[in-house]
């Protein structure tokens, strides 16, 4: 925003000076995000619309019907302007210093905050986002196809969502194993096609359906302290559903990039056609689903609608398959982390039964976290508020005025400071609402049931 960049550091000429050993650039060509360097800027528009658009949209309704319109309406365009903002400050400082790519979240925490206080304030909680939007999305997979088995064989025998859950982690177990980004491409299209086709089957099926009898829009709660609460979880949720900025640097890490052609031309070139097509699918589902059930509407939007039951059941598969390619694009920056730390921190040779294991063991991980703890919207609220806040809507602010000193009382400096506080009130508040929910549904709730 009309700041400069650091002083550069490389020759006259433009070249870039590789100052890694034989091993280093091995194990580089080993790892997820800098093992394939090749993508194009649609790349980056599908991956970004698959990180973006999950779980959280078919949520949007539920979290109108806590906050109400005003406050709704105002929080949903709020949240997109200032996430487009942080994400195209991610952009920016991918390449800020000539010669190097910060490929990954925490590498240019560690350029902003210093080496060890950058890992320690980003790993964690870049971690928390990931681990735990794969968690969601397990949860998510699994009820979708509990939704599409009970509306294609009604009259079969009920099946435990522990088991859709499990059918669900099924194809991770293979998936997983897939190298890089790169690899995980068409895996990523589906997921981005089946994001904006469940999305328009959500609020197209809700419009036919028409406004219901007896319809409130008043909060969903019938006592004070049950609306307050709502309303915090509400944030969350709304926070939840722009947590794209966890993989925005590894996404950005797979552009080639020169001196002349930065990646940041093919990237931000990505991230507008996607934030398009993010606004396509959050904007109607959102307020068309609130407007049409009011504060009756289910969790999850696609749970409200019964009818036409042939679309109903196609959009729950829809969401199987982009939850399919979500969990694999959140899931590939925590096996670079895993495999990174093994191979040059407790020096593991680099090797396919290393990564068969590392692979294995997480989605065993988040499969067991998710059969126990299955309390979907509660999770939105609580982990939307606690980790993606930060990540999301103020930290790269706050790099950003350390990085680039923007000038006292200019607009850059009011844009960040105002994004930092109100992603600090988020995290700060929305939690509570989350982990309120998650307590109220625990006390019904019974372990593999």
């Amino acid at each position: 925003m009309g700041t400069q960049g650091p002083p550069s550091s490389v020759p006259a000429n433009g070249d870039q000076i590789d100052h890694r050993t034989v091993r280093e650039k091995e194990i580089d060509e080993w790892l997820p995000i800098t093992s394939s360097r090749n993508a194009k800027w649609w790349y980056a528009a599908f991956h970004n619309v698959t990180a973006m658009v999950g779980a959280g949209v078919l949520n949007l309704p539920y979290a109108m019907s806590e906050l109400g319109w005003g406050p709704g309406v105002t929080i949903m365009l709020v949240s997109w302007v200032i996430t487009v903002y942080t994400l195209w400050q991610m952009v920016e400082m991918h390449e800020m210093v000539p010669g190097k790519r910060f490929d990954r979240y925490h590498e240019l925490g560690q350029h902003a905050f210093g080496e060890k206080l950058g890992l320690y304030i980003i790993v964690p909680q870049q971690l928390v986002v990931e681990i735990s939007l794969n968690i969601v999305y397990m949860v998510t997979g699994g009820q979708s196809l509990q939704k599409a088995h009970q509306l294609i064989c009604p009259n079969c025998h009920d099946i435990r969502l522990t088991y859709f859950i499990m059918i669900f982690a099924s194809c991770h177990f293979v998936l997983a194993h897939l190298p890089n980004f790169n690899a995980i491409s068409g895996v990523s299209l589906a997921a981005a096609v089946m994001s904006l086709s469940y999305s328009t089957i959500a609020w197209a099926a809700t419009l036919n359906k028409g406004i219901q009898p007896g319809i409130d829009y008043g909060y969903k709660a019938s006592t004070k302290p049950g609306a307050v609460f709502g309303f915090l979880s509400g944030l969350g949720e709304m926070a939840f559903a722009y947590a794209g900025h966890n993989v925005v640097l590894e996404i950005q890490a797979t552009i080639p990039s020169t001196p002349e052609k930065p990646s940041k031309g093919p990237m931000w070139k990505g991230v507008v056609v996607a934030y398009i097509v993010i606004a396509l699918c959050y904007f109607p589902v959102a307020f068309i689903g609130y407007w049409m059930f009011g504060n009756d509407v289910a969790e999850n939007i696609l749970i409200s609608l019964n009818k036409p039951v042939w679309l109903i059941a196609t959009a729950n598969l829809f969401v199987v398959v982009h939850v399919i390619g979500s969990y694999q694009l959140y899931a590939m920056p925590v096996f670079d982390m895993a495999e990174t730390f093994l191979v040059k921190s407790l020096r593991f040779k680099p090797s396919w039964y290393l990564r068969f294991i590392t692979r294995n063991v997480y989605v065993a991980f988040t499969m067991i976290v998710a059969i126990c703890f299955p309390f979907f919207g509660g999770l939105l609220g609580f982990f939307g508020g606690f980790a993606f806040a930060p990540t999301t809507y103020y930290i790269p602010c706050i790099m950003w005025l350390i990085l680039y000193k923007p000038k006292k009382f200019g607009l850059s400096w009011w844009c960040n400071w105002i994004c930092i506080v109100i992603g600090m009130l988020i995290m700060i508040i929305a939690p509570i609402g989350g982990l309120r929910t998650i307590i109220v549904q625990a006390k019904t709730y019974k372990f593999f049931s």
